[in-house]
């Protein structure tokens, strides 16, 4: 199954132009073909199309499954943007790909990035929600100062991973069906008022494991280790 992508089908019955092109003129779609969308929010809908165009392609609905492949946690990473944008857009896609609700991009004091636009990421999280063959597409938040990000967590479960002594391990304090929000460091990691910052509004400080791991594998193994245990 190839999946196609409208957030507002509820009103918009057609495709998006590089949606329209790769379904039309790479697929060889035509009139009366079925067709599979996602609208992002959980909305699985077979569709057959009406008017093959390769710049709108229009289609009618044929059935709809609501809370397609619906997950009954909730998983927040937070991330201090990579130096390297390369880096960042991989994780992005890799995270899609195995299960996430929410990115939040998080301006840390040792962070070397300082400005991040998001439209790129969210064309490559659609592109990953397509490919994996899921219904939901995750928020990605806008860069935010650290303390500002703070006040806004509102997940049950709060972990910043940082190694040390005092850390315990991610996968002994992850709690089913609950909702839970994931701080990841930047290169140089957290500064030490930050981790207090942190404590001070209960985040745990949690492991991912015994290596350094940089920025964006530490940020894939946040998510894999939750998508392991949880669901």
């Amino acid at each position: 199954m190839l999946l196609f992508f409208q957030p507002n089908i509820s009103q918009n019955h057609f495709l998006d132009v590089e949606d329209s092109r790769h379904c039309v003129k790479v697929l060889r779609k035509t009139t009366k073909d079925i067709i599979h969308i996602v609208d992002g929010v959980g909305g699985l809908y077979e569709c057959e199309i009406i008017k093959g165009n390769d710049k709108k392609c229009e289609f009618k609905i044929i059935s709809e499954q609501k809370n397609f492949q619906q997950r009954d946690s909730y998983l927040h990473i937070a991330i201090a943007p990579t130096k390297n944008a390369d880096r960042l857009e991989w994780f992005i896609e890799k995270c899609v790909e195995i299960g996430i609700d929410e990115i939040s991009l998080i301006q840390t004091k040792h962070s070397e990035r300082k400005q991040q636009k998001v439209e790129r990421l969210e064309k490559i999280a659609i592109s990953a929600m397509k490919q994996s063959l899921k219904a939901y597409l995750p928020k990605i938040n806008e860069l935010m100062p650290f303390d500002k990000f703070l006040q806004t967590v509102k997940q049950e479960q709060k972990f910043l991973a940082h190694l040390t002594d005092d850390s315990q391990p991610l996968v002994s304090l992850l709690k089913p069906q609950s909702s839970y929000c994931i701080m990841i460091g930047p290169e140089g990691d957290f500064s030490s008022e930050e981790i207090l910052q942190a404590k001070h509004e209960n985040f745990v400080w949690v492991t991912l494991g015994n290596a350094r791991l940089r920025t964006e594998t530490a940020g894939l193994v946040a998510c894999t280790l939750s998508n392991n245990l949880l669901r």
